[in-house]
C-alpha cells in the first residue's frame, strides 16, 4: 500500500466518529454486535471509572456496547469485586476452558475473551487508564463500522511520562516502540512502521479477524498479532486513531526491558515462521539483568518462557459454541 494512502485513508482522529448516533444506525444496519473486554491483573483503583463511563455512555445514552467484560489474571485486591458491583460481567482467566493447561499473561485474557464474548467485534482496552473517556472506545468502533475495508483498528496518543514527585513530562512514553519494535520493523516490514504506536493496548477488530491468528500469552501479544494480520490479509486491513492522550503507570527500565525481550522473542519466532531468516542457535528463555543493592551489583534472572495459544477457531469448545466448522493448524 501506498504510505501516503495509508496516512490520508487509513489513519483518523476520534472526533471523526463522535457522532454516536451514527454509529449506533450504521451497527444496527449491519445487524452487528460489540463486545468490550479489559483484561485485569490489580487494577482496584481505574477498574470502577472505566466500566461507570463505558456502560453510562456507550450502553445506556448510546447502545453502542453489547457487554462489558472483565477477564482477570487472578487479582489479589478488590478488582473482580469492584467491576462485578459495576455492572461488569466478571471472569477469572484460569476458570474459561478450564481443561486446557492454565497460563498467566495479558494475552491469555484477551484469547480467553474470544470464547467468553458474543460480539461480532471485540473491543480490547487496558484497566490502567487513568483519563479514561469513552472515545477510547468509540473512537476504535469507528473505522470498522464506517469503512468497507478496515477490520482491524489500533490506538495511538500522546503518553505523558512521570518524571518523579508527582510530576509529568507532556512526552516520553512508548519507549519500547521506539527503541524496539519500530527498529525492527525498519528493517523486515517497512509497511509496518506506518502504525504510530503497535504497542499500544487499545484496539479493536471483527471476531473473524481474531479468531483466526494465534495468541502468545504475554507482552508480545500485539506485536504478534499485527504481524499475522498483516501476513494474511495486507496493509489495507489496518486502521488507526488518535485518541488524543492517555495517562496510565510508566513501567520502571528493568521492567521495559523484560517487555522488550519478550517482544524480541515473538518477533524472531515469526519471522522464521514467515521464512525471513533461519535461527541457528538455540534462543533461550532467561534474560539476565543487574540491580544496586548494598553498593554493588547484583544480577537477576527472569524465566520468561515464550507460550503460545492457537488460533481460537482451532479450539473444538469454541467453534461449538458459535457453532462454526473448526480450522486446521495449517503448521500441521
Amino acid at each position: 500500500m501506498n504510505q501516503q494512502h495509508f496516512i490520508d485513508n487509513n489513519t483518523f482522529h476520534f472526533s471523526e466518529f463522535k457522532d454516536l448516533t451514527h454509529l449506533v444506525d450504521a451497527k444496527e444496519e449491519r445487524g452487528l454486535t460489540i463486545s468490550l473486554c479489559l483484561p485485569t491483573l490489580n487494577e482496584e483503583k481505574t477498574i470502577a471509572k472505566e466500566i461507570l463511563i463505558m456502560k453510562s455512555e456507550l450502553m445506556t445514552r448510546y447502545p453502542l456496547l453489547d457487554e462489558i467484560v472483565v477477564i482477570d489474571s487472578g487479582s489479589s485486591d478488590n478488582t473482580r469485586e469492584i467491576a462485578s458491583s459495576y455492572g461488569a460481567d466478571v471472569y477469572k482467566a484460569d476458570e474459561i476452558l478450564p481443561h486446557l493447561p492454565p497460563f498467566k499473561g495479558k494475552g491469555e485474557n484477551l484469547w480467553k475473551a474470544q470464547f467468553i464474548t458474543k460480539g461480532d467485534i471485540i473491543v480490547y482496552i487496558d484497566a490502567d487508564i487513568k483519563n479514561i473517556h469513552h472515545r477510547f472506545a468509540y473512537g476504535l468502533i469507528g473505522p470498522l463500522l464506517l469503512t468497507d475495508t478496515i477490520k482491524y483498528s489500533k490506538a495511538f496518543y500522546d503518553r505523558p511520562i512521570a518524571t518523579g514527585k508527582g510530576t509529568m513530562r507532556a512526552t516520553g512514553g512508548g519507549r519500547v516502540t521506539e527503541l524496539v519494535i519500530r527498529p525492527l520493523f525498519s528493517l523486515f516490514f517497512p509497511d509496518l512502521t506506518l502504525i504510530i504506536q503497535p504497542l499500544s493496548g487499545e484496539y479493536a477488530a471483527y471476531r473473524d479477524i481474531l479468531e483466526k491468528i494465534p495468541f502468545p500469552i504475554g507482552y508480545g501479544i500485539e506485536t504478534s498479532m499485527i504481524l499475522d494480520i498483516y501476513e494474511k490479509w495486507g496493509m489495507e486491513v489496518f486502521g488507526q486513531v488518535d485518541l488524543d492522550r492517555r495517562v496510565h503507570r510508566n513501567q520502571d527500565t528493568k521492567a521495559l526491558g523484560k517487555m522488550s525481550f519478550m517482544i524480541q522473542k515473538t518477533f524472531l519466532k515469526r519471522i522464521e515462521k514467515l521464512g525471513l531468516i533461519d535461527i541457528k542457535t538455540e534462543v533461550f528463555d532467561e534474560i539476565i539483568q543487574f540491580a544496586i543493592e548494598n553498593d554493588k551489583y547484583q544480577l537477576q534472572s527472569s524465566q520468561i518462557e515464550g507460550y503460545e495459544r492457537p488460533p481460537m477457531i482451532q479450539i473444538p469448545e469454541y467453534c461449538d459454541k458459535f457453532n462454526i466448522k473448526p480450522e486446521q493448524d495449517s503448521s500441521e
